[in-house]
């Protein structure tokens, strides 16, 4: 019999609780409004999962081992939740660069000088590169934070050093 139509365990095993992204130590865990509403919504998922598998028992051995990725998951995720610490971009200042707001920025020096890209800064289980939303602890955001339109802030990337300058600052009642 071919092994692909076994039961290999270790084949569909998962981790007993995948990381979440850490939070550097002694750094808050901000999250915008719409980051704790994701966090919770995660967090009611998991849980009807947990629910779900309650009532299909029929293997107890995958029973256990799904009840403990997801108890770890929920365990983890409940701690996030607790220590969130929301700021609501309403609430920033409209002048300069702070957790939650939309950045306009241009590369000023380098060869992608006049590119420009908009990212969000978000809290770290919100980020997502994909959207353009940046954890406030990346090295992007934090050489950011705190400047205004037309300043410039220097970033070392991957590709060299880079000079960006802050083109637009909205926030989401903007």
């Amino acid at each position: 019999m071919s092994k692909a139509f076994t039961k290999d365990d270790e084949a569909w095993e998962e981790p007993i609780v995948p990381p979440r992204p850490p939070l550097p130590a002694g750094v808050a865990n901000y999250v915008t409004p719409r980051g704790l509403a994701l966090l919770r919504a995660e967090l009611a998922q998991l849980e009807a999962g947990r629910r779900g598998l309650e009532r299909d028992r029929d293997d107890e051995v995958h029973y256990r081992r799904r009840l403990a990725i997801l108890s770890g998951r929920i365990g983890e995720l409940s701690e996030r939740i607790a220590s969130a610490v929301v700021v609501d971009p309403a609430g920033q200042p409209r002048d300069e660069v702070r957790f939650g707001a939309s950045v306009t920025l241009r590369t000023a020096s380098g060869s992608r000088a006049g590119e420009e890209r908009q990212l969000e800064i978000v809290g770290i289980d919100e980020a997502d590169a994909a959207r353009g939303r940046v954890a406030f602890t990346a090295p992007i955001a934090r050489a950011i934070l705190g400047r205004a339109v037309g300043d410039t802030a220097s970033l070392d990337s991957p590709r060299g050093k880079e000079l960006l300058e802050v083109v637009a600052i909205t926030y989401a009642a903007d």
